[in-house]
C-alpha cells in the first residue's frame, strides 16, 4: 500500500496549504501500531513536528477515561447503572428535570445522555477547575435539555463526573488511575497531563488565527475537568492506543496476558448505544468515549474528534480491517474531522478486506443442500431444515419450484467431490452477511442456480431459510 500514504499525505498537505494549523502532524496505522507518519507546517518554534511531538488531544482523552471506568466496573468497585450520587455526593443537590427523572448513572454519562446539554465552549474552559469548585458549581443545581436515559447531547460535563466516579471508586486522583492502568502498561511514555510531558519531540505550542497572524495560546492546567479532554499524545502514543482498542475486534481464541481491559470490554466500548441525530449522512451512534460510524462502503468506523483552545486532533479506524488514522494539529477549529475522512476513505479502498468466514455448520449445510438438489429426498430434507421450512411452505411445493428451476437453468452439473470444499472462507461468487448465512450458484448448462440459507441459533443449527431460484445469465 505505499502509493495510497502518498495520497494520504497529500490529503493533510492540501489541508494545511488551505491554512488549517501552524502545524499538522498524522499517521496510518494498523492493528501493530503505526506504519507511516507525515507532517505539515513549523511548530512556533520553527521546528519541524515528529512522530513523538506532543499535541494536545482533548476530547480523545474521553477513550481513556471510559476504559478506566470499564476497568473498574471489570473489577467490583462500581457498576455502570449505579447512579452518580453513589460517587458525587454534591450531585444529590441537583434538581431534576421532573419528578419522575430517574438520577443520571454511570452508563448514562458514558453514552452522553444524561440530560445536559452540549457545552464545549464553556466545558473547554473549565479544565483547571478544583474539586470543591466543581462541587459548588453542582450545588447551585443544574440544567438539564431532557429526562436524563432518553436522547443524546454531547456532554462535556458528564465526562468531568465520570472523572469524579473513578476517584471515588478507585480512592486515588484521576489521573493517576489513568497513568497505572493504561499509560504504563501500554508504554505511551509521551503521553501525559501538561506541557511537562515527556516527549521526546518536544510539546507542540496551540495557536489562534486573530486578524492577520497566529497567536500562541497559553496551556490550561490540569483539575476536574482534565477527563474530558486534558491529554497530551504524539502520535506514535496515539496509534498504539487506537491500534489496541482496534485489536479487541480480532477473534484469535487466546487471552491476553496482562492486558489493563479485555478485548471483551474495549469492544464493548465501541458499540453504538445512544443515536446521535445530528449526523443524517450515515448512521452514527455513542459507545463509551467513542462515536460509531456506519457506512455502506467503508463498513464500520470508531471515531472520535478533540477540540481544545489552541488545539485539534481526530482518530478513526475500521473495526474489520484494523487500519486507522490519527492526525493533530495546533490550532483551534481546524477541521481535522474533514481531512482525516478522507484519507481514511483513501486507506480503506486501498486495503485488502479481511476475509469472509462461515460456520463449519454454514459450509456442511451447503454440502447437504448441493446433494439434496440434485435428488430430493424428504428423509434428507427434514434432517437438513428446521421444522419450521416445511411449514413455511410444504416439501412438495417446494420440490415442484426446484423442478421447474432447474428445468429452466438446463439441468445440473455434478456435484462436486467432498475434496472440492472451499473452507470456511468464502469462494468467489459466494456471499455472506454473517457466519450463519450463505449465498451460492450452482452451475447448469444454460444458466445457473441461486441458493441462499440461513442457519438457526440452535445447537447443532439446522437450515431455517431457503431459496433457490434460476439465473439464466452465466458469469463471464
Amino acid at each position: 500500500m505505499p502509493a495510497v500514504y502518498d495520497e494520504v499525505d497529500e490529503v493533510f498537505a492540501e489541508h494545511h496549504a488551505r491554512g488549517s494549523a501552524p502545524s499538522l502532524a498524522w499517521g496510518t496505522f494498523d492493528r501493530s501500531g503505526l506504519v507511516r507518519f507525515g507532517s505539515a507546517g513549523l511548530g512556533q518554534d520553527g521546528t519541524v513536528p515528529g512522530s513523538n511531538t506532543a499535541y494536545r488531544i482533548a476530547s480523545c482523552t474521553k477513550s481513556f477515561t471510559a476504559a478506566t471506568v470499564l476497568a473498574l466496573r471489570d473489577a467490583g468497585k462500581l457498576s455502570l447503572d449505579d447512579p452518580v450520587t453513589r460517587f458525587v455526593p454534591a450531585f444529590a443537590c441537583v434538581p431534576l428535570p421532573s419528578v419522575d427523572a430517574p438520577v443520571p448513572t454511570v452508563r448514562m454519562l458514558l453514552t452522553m445522555s444524561a440530560g445536559l446539554p452540549t457545552d464545549d465552549p464553556w466545558a473547554d474552559r473549565q479544565e483547571a477547575l478544583s474539586v470543591e469548585a466543581f462541587d459548588s458549581l453542582l450545588q447551585r443545581g443544574l440544567t438539564f435539555e431532557s429526562i436524563p436515559g432518553t436522547r443524546f447531547a454531547y456532554s462535556n460535563l458528564g465526562f468531568a463526573l465520570l472523572g469524579r466516579v473513578i476517584e471515588q471508586a478507585s480512592g486515588r486522583g484521576y489521573r493517576d488511575v489513568v497513568n497505572e492502568l493504561f499509560l504504563e502498561p501500554l508504554r505511551l511514555t509521551g503521553t501525559g497531563w501538561d506541557a511537562s510531558v515527556s516527549a521526546s519531540g518536544g510539546v507542540a505550542v496551540g495557536t489562534r488565527w486573530l486578524d492577520t497572524d497566529w497567536h500562541a495560546l497559553p496551556f490550561s492546567s490540569p483539575g476536574a475537568f482534565s477527563p474530558i479532554g486534558g491529554l497530551f499524545s504524539t502520535v506514535t502514543d496515539l496509534s498504539r492506543w487506537a491500534a489496541w482498542l482496534a485489536a479487541a475486534h480480532d477473534a484469535t481464541g487466546v487471552e491476553e496476558p496482562n492486558s489493563p481491559l479485555s478485548r471483551a470490554s474495549r469492544r464493548e466500548m465501541q458499540q453504538a448505544y445512544r443515536f446521535v441525530p445530528t449526523l443524517p449522512q450515515h448512521p452514527t451512534g455513542y459507545g463509551f468515549g467513542l462515536f460509531v460510524e456506519q457506512y455502506a462502503r467503508t463498513g464500520t468506523v470508531v471515531s472520535h474528534s478533540g477540540g481544545y483552545p489552541g488545539f485539534s486532533a481526530h482518530m478513526r479506524w475500521s473495526t474489520t480491517g484494523g487500519h486507522g488514522i490519527v492526525a493533530f494539529g495546533n490550532a483551534t477549529h481546524s477541521r481535522l474531522s474533514v481531512a482525516t475522512t478522507q484519507a481514511f476513505d483513501l486507506l480503506h479502498a486501498a486495503a485488502t478486506p479481511p476475509p469472509v468466514t462461515v460456520l463449519p455448520a454454514t459450509r456442511a449445510a451447503q454440502r447437504s443442500l448441493n446433494d439434496l438438489i440434485r435428488q430430493w429426498s424428504d428423509d434428507s430434507a427434514r434432517a437438513i431444515f428446521a421444522p419450521n421450512v416445511a411449514l413455511d411452505d410444504y416439501f412438495d411445493r417446494r420440490q415442484a419450484a426446484l423442478a421447474r428451476a432447474v428445468e429452466r437453468v438446463g439441468g445440473l452439473d455434478p456435484a462436486p467431490s467432498s475434496t472440492d470444499d472451499p473452507g470456511r472462507v468464502l469462494d468467489a461468487g459466494e456471499l455472506s452477511n454473517g457466519p450463519a448465512h450463505l449465498v451460492w450458484h450452482v452451475p447448469g448448462r444454460a444458466g445457473r442456480l441461486r441458493v441462499e440459507i440461513r442457519l438457526t441459533p440452535e445447537h447443532p443449527p439446522r437450515v431455517q431459510t431457503l431459496t433457490i431460484a434460476a439465473d439464466l445469465v452465466q458469469p463471464r
